[in-house]
């Protein structure tokens, strides 16, 4: 290493690190500090405004621990994600998001009052929510890095045991030695430019993958959101107030936010534009409507239109495993992976086990964040701790699949490395973003789609990657195929429709598949089955 890149280099010890700045990290970062550990934050942007959760309000799976709730709640979205979650974990996820929910209370989030003049928890507004994450992060002694994506897991025989990556905005690389890591980067939407996305490319399954993790659920991982068509904003929960149209002003029968949007994705592969209104609003409720998604508005604003009362062209924007529930498998109740010293909160992880096989949207994603977080926290930290200064003593190396260039040195013409990453992610997105390919599967189109996934993962596996900005940029493409290539394997094994995952040779529901489809593998991807128990939640 020059003397240059050695001076540029930020080398770190902790207890434990956090890779991801959005809600599931911020509550990590919290809860392990609580416990009593050192910890670093590295975010890939600016922890408390990068994500999908700052840009914009959120419901919460807030319920009271009242049984009547309690069970209406868990029962809400049972039978649509294929009976596929679990009454403990659904449980264990209410119980800590109202715990924790209070505690925003107690903390100085400004919940706005009912009619009764009692706090309103059930929804939380995402720039208030992550400035007050920031501080509450800050306050507990964590130290964050800000624009500081990682570009490899370090480990050695005993597990995982730190991270490196780039300083994308200071300049230099950084290195930090853990005793135990929390991958909390979130989902991959495949830069599809939904609203706070663009930092949501896949990057911890392979971090995780690489290390020898598994995944589960990337099946269910083909979530497609309502959007206007000039807007980035995916709030599909407003959509249940809406009626659909054609440009004639005839009704677009069985269209609906939340089991008609593959009859609008029909509709729109076909060459007809379709229309929303949100026309079934009641009228005192739009005001409210507006206070609670304000981002949600102000492109309407800026088109002079009013969108409870002028009709606007809509399409379906991919938000992939963001509003999927597919993501990295965990093994118990702490959140770890089957790997050592390993574990996976927040959108990063599986929400199977509390959502099924159908979209987690806001409310259950939010919750699972926090709940999540929070485990992943507490039982990295007990783990750190257990190791106590044998950590120190351990000899780490790097475990990306791409050779990654010496600190300091080029990983040859950036230009050229460049146009060929750009390159590879449309080629992806001309994978996974088509509702022929991706929404409505078939195993001739699924298969054809991991041929050409398989030849764009052979050539990006081999080319060095740059310590660079550049070099993350050729990371999240890696990752971006990674993740349809898991997607499309398991999407092949489930021969059912069962939740989102639709297949159009398989069209019911095939009671003998009522498992989980456990996916790992990089050159080599492989699925295997995973036992659900019948659970026997009712209303």
């Amino acid at each position: 290493m020059s003397e240059k890149a050695a001076a540029s280099a930020l080398q770190l010890k902790a207890d434990v690190l956090v890779i991801g700045g959005g809600p599931a990290g911020t509550w990590a970062a919290i809860t392990a500090a609580s416990g009593g550990a050192k910890v670093v934050l590295a975010d890939k942007g600016y922890c408390g405004s990068s994500g999908a959760t700052a840009p914009s309000g959120t419901g919460v799976w807030y319920v009271k621990p009242e049984e009547k709730l309690r069970e209406e709640a868990k029962q809400s979205r049972f039978a649509l994600g294929g009976q596929l979650a679990e009454n403990g974990w659904m449980d264990r996820v209410l119980d800590r998001t109202y715990a924790n929910m209070n505690k925003l209370g107690e903390w100085g989030y400004p919940f706005p009052l009912d009619d009764g003049g009692n706090p309103y928890k059930r929804g939380l507004q995402g720039p208030e929510y992550m400035r007050l994450m920031r501080r509450l992060v800050q306050k507990a002694g964590v130290k964050i890095l800000d624009h500081s994506p990682a570009l490899e897991l370090l480990a050695d025989e005993h597990g995982v045991g730190g991270a490196a990556g780039v300083r994308t905005q200071a300049g230099g690389t950084w290195s930090v030695q853990a005793g135990a890591v929390v991958i909390a980067t979130g989902g991959c939407a495949f830069l599809s430019r939904a609203l706070g996305c663009n930092v949501l490319t896949g990057d911890g399954y392979l971090l995780a993958a690489e290390a020898g993790a598994e995944l589960s659920g990337m099946e269910f991982s083909n979530a497609y959101a309502i959007s206007p068509t000039f807007s980035s904003v995916t709030k599909t929960a407003y959509y249940k107030y809406a009626s659909f149209y054609y440009e004639d002003g005839s009704v677009v029968e069985g269209a609906g936010s939340q089991r008609g949007r593959s009859i609008i994705a029909r509709n729109l592969q076909a060459g007809r534009q379709v229309y929303a209104r949100l026309d079934q609003a009641p009228e005192d409720l739009r005001p409210l409507l507006r206070v609670g998604q304000t981002n949600f508005f102000l492109p309407f604003d800026r088109m002079g239109l009013d969108p409870f009362t002028d009709k606007f062209p809509v399409t379906l924007r991919l938000e992939g495993t963001v509003r999927g529930t597919g993501g990295i498998h965990i093994t118990d109740e702490t959140c770890a992976t089957k790997v050592p010293g390993l574990y996976a909160a927040g959108d990063a992880a599986t929400r199977q086990l509390i959502c099924g096989g159908f979209t987690g949207g806001g409310s259950h994603n939010a919750a699972w964040a926090m709940s999540s977080g929070s485990f992943a926290g507490e039982g990295a930290a007990a783990y750190a701790l257990k190791l106590g200064s044998h950590s120190a003593d351990r000899k780490l190396v790097g475990l990306s699949t791409a050779p990654i260039a010496s600190e300091g040195q080029s990983a040859g013409n950036s230009a050229k490395s460049a146009a060929a990453t750009q390159e590879a992610v449309r080629a992806v997105q001309a994978e996974v973003q088509p509702y022929s390919i991706n929404l409505f599967r078939t195993e001739k189109g699924l298969n054809e789609s991991i041929g050409r996934l398989d030849g764009i993962w052979s050539e990006l596996k081999g080319r060095s990657v740059a310590r660079t900005a550049e070099g993350v940029k050729a990371r999240e493409a890696a990752a971006m195929t990674a993740t349809a290539r898991w997607m499309y394997h398991t999407a092949i094994a489930r021969t059912e429709t069962r939740g989102m995952h639709k297949r159009e040779d398989f069209p019911t529901q095939d009671e003998g598949q009522h498992y989980r489809l456990i996916s790992g593998g990089l050159d080599d991807v492989y699925v295997k089955k995973e036992s659900v128990t019948k659970e026997a939640v009712t209303s």
